[in-house]
This record gives C-alpha cells, structure tokens and sequence, in this order.
C-alpha cells in the first residue's frame, strides 16, 4: 500500500469515531508504528485531521458518537477549544491558599493544566491529573486512596479519609433535568460521596453535555452551584438550570 493509500485509509477510518491511536491503525493497516507516525504527521500537514497525543483526532465528531461514555484518551480529544476556556474561567475561582477538590475527567484535567503555577491546597481522584501535578504543579497535592481504576482513571477507596474544600470542580458524561448524568457506577459514587466535603460544586461541562443522556443519576441539580459552559448552550437549558438557582457562566470565544 502507498503513503497516498494509507493515508486515505485512515481518514475513512475516522469517519465514524472520533479518535484512532497509533496502535489500533497499526492492527488496521498491518504496518509499523513509525509509519503509523510518518502517516499522521503528513495528514496533520494537511489539515485533514489532527495529530494529538498517541494518535489522531477528527476534526469534526459526530453526534451520536458522543452518546455513550468514551475512554477517557478519546473524550480528552473532543472540544478542545470550548474545555480550555471553560477551564480558563473556572481558574479565576481558585484563590491562592484554597483547598479544593478537582474530579477526574478530561474539562477537570484543562482546569489542573491552568492551575499548575499557582498555590493552593489540591485533592484529586485523577491518575493523569496527579501526574501532571506532581511533575509540573506547585500546589500541595493529596490523592485519593485505593483501588487504581484505569478506565475511568480514576483512584477510588469506600474507606478514603475526607478532604474538606470550599469548592468542588466536576465535569459531566450528560446534564439533565435529573441532575448530573453518569453512565460509570463508580463515578457515581466517587462523586456522590466527595460532594459531602465541599462548600460548593461547579460543574464544567461543555454545551452538548446538555443532549446527551447517561443511565445514572450522580447528583441533583439542587446540589450544584454554578455551571461553566459554552455559548452553545441552548436556551431551554439556561432556564432549566436558572429554575434551579444554579448559576450559568459562559465562557466566551475570543474574537478574532
């Protein structure tokens, strides 16, 4: 097979998901990881798809694609733009000295990036967060106990000491007007049982969280706070949320 071909062959396969690693094109295509690696950097080149970290990412995803939980190394790829301002305006939240709680999650992983420099007391679940922290943070850093669970990634203990914080930073598989959707039991009770050491919870969660629908209830929209999303949000889903007394922050895209 040629460059062209194989080229063309991994843009097909990107027409119905989201993100394809290094190692699933290999298997695809029956070639080396260097030339799965030659082929993504010539298609990044062209603007056709994008070349993220172990792989590439389409430049456009789907709808139903997103309906069901992904992994957590394809979910970090999808809208990236939008998580990075949510993350930049729940970042002007945390004062220097706080203590606060940031739950596993790709949006929850942006915040920890824009906070590295800062000081400040961190308590997470995330495996990738508190590597990232540990290398790059300044913060005091506390991780969470127990069991390593590799997908969703997250550290979970039913005995794990209580961390007490002024906020609680969580993201969202889906939002409805059930409250936070989940389709992960163990995220359901990782966050249902950290939610009681927290004066307030934010919720980052970009504007198609708001279409999609996940099996299990986490929290009630009667708990949450404040909700950062983007301006797609529509506006039968700024009233639902104002009903609650929630409030609605929108972080905006920079003009040109």
């Amino acid at each position: 097979m040629s460059d062209p071909e194989r080229q063309r062959a991994i843009i097909e396969y990107l027409h119905d998901r989201p993100f394809a690693s290094v190692r699933e094109l290999q298997g695809h295509l029956s070639v080396s990881a260097a030339t799965v690696r030659r082929d993504i950097d010539d298609i990044d080149r062209l603007g056709v798809a994008r070349k993220v970290y172990g792989g590439i990412s389409a430049l456009r995803v789907p709808l139903q694609s997103v309906a069901l939980a992904l992994p957590y190394e394809k979910n970090r790829d999808l809208a990236i733009d939008a998580k990075s301002r949510i993350a930049d305006m729940a970042a002007t939240m945390v004062q220097d000295g706080d203590a606060i709680i940031i739950n596993g999650g790709s949006t929850c992983f942006h915040l920890g990036v824009k906070l590295a420099d800062r000081s400040f007391r961190l308590f997470t679940n995330s495996m990738p967060l508190a590597a990232y922290m540990s290398e790059h943070g300044r913060c005091s850093l506390t991780i969470a106990g127990g069991d390593l669970h590799r997908e969703p990634r997250v550290l979970y203990s039913p005995q794990q000491s209580p961390f007490f914080a002024s906020k609680f930073f969580i993201g969202a598989q889906g939002i409805g007007p059930d409250g936070i959707l989940e389709s992960h039991p163990l995220l359901v009770r990782s966050l249902q049982e950290m939610s009681q050491y927290a004066d307030q919870i934010i919720v980052l969660a970009d504007s198609r969280k708001f279409s999609i629908h996940a099996r299990h209830v986490a929290l009630p929209l009667s708990r949450i706070g404040t909700i950062i999303t983007d301006s797609g949000l529509t506006d039968a889903a700024a009233r639902m949320l104002e009903n609650e007394g929630i409030r609605v922050r929108i972080a905006e895209a920079l003009s040109d």
